[in-house]
């Protein structure tokens, strides 16, 4: 007999012993144990009629592929058009038109806010061989500013911030 009989014969004394435990106290805990059983099966039941009834399968859709396909004719699509905005509550309020209307493209741009004097404004003129980061560290006192400056004079400077042009004015940062 090698080790592995030996082995199963010992699993299969196992095994009758918790048979032979489970046979002597059968009786009481299988009942208890089909009573607990029928009362979900019941809870189960009552639940399942009380629920609202599902919807059953949704009918066939003729696939790209199929002979019914072919046959029914495809249905037009609708497409959204964009809702027209409620009236105004208050009595004399103007209409604001939305930027699909064509009123919206007859009315002219708002006006900016005014403009700063030029005693808060400050500026500074470029020199030959000034960079921005040159420029923010002289006078923002951090290099690290240059994107800020260059924000706000992209205009002046163009769309390359490393070529500044001389003479150019910047405005700079309060």
């Amino acid at each position: 007999m090698g080790i592995f009989d030996f082995l199963k014969s010992d699993k299969k004394k196992t095994q009758e012993q918790v048979q032979q435990r489970a046979d002597e106290g059968a009786g009481p805990s299988r009942s208890a144990a089909a009573d607990a059983a029928s009362a979900t099966r019941a809870a189960a039941e009552r639940m399942a009629a009380a629920a609202p009834p599902r919807p059953g399968p949704a009918p066939a859709t003729p696939t790209p592929g199929s002979a019914a396909h072919k046959a029914v004719p495809a249905t037009p699509r609708t497409t959204a058009m964009p809702k027209p905005a409620p009236p105004s509550t208050r009595p004399g309020a103007a209409h604001t038109p939305t930027p699909h209307s064509a009123a919206h493209k007859a009315v002219p741009a708002a006006p900016m806010g005014k403009p700063q004097p030029a005693a808060q404004r400050r500026t500074y003129t470029v020199r030959q061989g000034d960079t921005l980061a040159a420029i923010a560290g002289r006078e923002l006192g951090n290099e690290a500013r240059w994107r800020e400056l260059y924000a706000m004079n992209r205009g002046v400077i163009g769309d390359n911030p490393d070529l500044v042009p001389p003479g150019a004015v910047l405005t700079l940062p309060l």
